[in-house]
């Protein structure tokens, strides 16, 4: 079995290199300008993002935030990387660190729900984005769609990996756990956001066991029981 962990991570948009650990001044202003265009478009969604909205809320003149973009699209595209970025470290990297198998998938969707949950008041612009972007063709759609599928894929190599372990029956149907994961996920941003359900965090974490349980094997239900490690810390 192949032990190296594959990113979730896609290639750089046109026109993004790769940053190493000492920025230049540049590279620190564009970082302060996607910082501010991250928290206004979780905010507003991508189509609220503008370059006169960050020149006002940076300091900076449209000029000088433009040289960093190049255009709208451009900052929409690299704003919905960063969100990528932040997910990744937030919930995938730590996630990982785990055991293989089902307590990875456990702390994968744990850590999916905890990111979920302290999105309330601004918004996930997974979500929120596909809302914006499900009819509209184009390389804003495209990075959205390409970083969403991968974290998908990143969930599914959880899944097949805990039926590989033993801890799924070998008939489990990995894109069926998925696709009922994600919809617990979209059920709790919906009931938590927008109708302010005080238990829907509790049900969501409730409906994985559901989910889960038809599949379980012996060891997988000792498994289940067992709390991850990677969500002690």
């Amino acid at each position: 079995m192949n032990t190296r962990e594959p990113l979730i991570s896609s290639r750089p948009v046109r026109g993004e290199k790769a940053e190493g650990p000492v920025q230049h001044k540049g590279q620190q202003t564009r970082s302060a300008i996607l910082e501010a265009a991250l928290g206004l478009a979780s905010h507003i969604g991508l189509e609220g993002l503008s370059i006169g909205a960050l020149a006002e809320m940076t300091g900076m003149s449209k000029s000088g935030v433009f040289a960093h973009f190049g255009s709208r699209e451009e900052l929409q595209i690299s704003v919905i990387r960063e969100y990528h970025r932040k997910f990744e470290e937030e919930v995938f990297y730590p996630s990982i660190r785990g055991p293989r198998g089902l307590p990875r998938l456990r702390a994968l969707f744990e850590r999916w729900v905890k990111r979920v949950s302290v999105e309330l008041d601004s918004g996930c612009i997974y979500i929120s984005g596909a809302v914006e972007f499900d009819d509209r063709p184009g390389p804003v759609r495209d990075a959205l769609a390409n970083m969403v599928l991968a974290w998908h894929q990143a969930l599914q190599r959880a899944i097949r990996l805990a039926i590989e372990f033993g801890h799924l029956a070998p008939d489990t149907d990995a894109g069926q756990i998925l696709f009922e994961l994600h919809g617990l996920i979209l059920a709790l941003h919906h009931d938590a956001r927008f109708l302010r359900h005080p238990g829907a965090l509790e049900r969501a974490q409730a409906g994985f066991v559901r989910i889960i349980t038809p599949c379980l094997t012996d060891e997988g239900q000792r498994r289940l029981h067992k709390r991850p490690r990677a969500m002690e810390r």
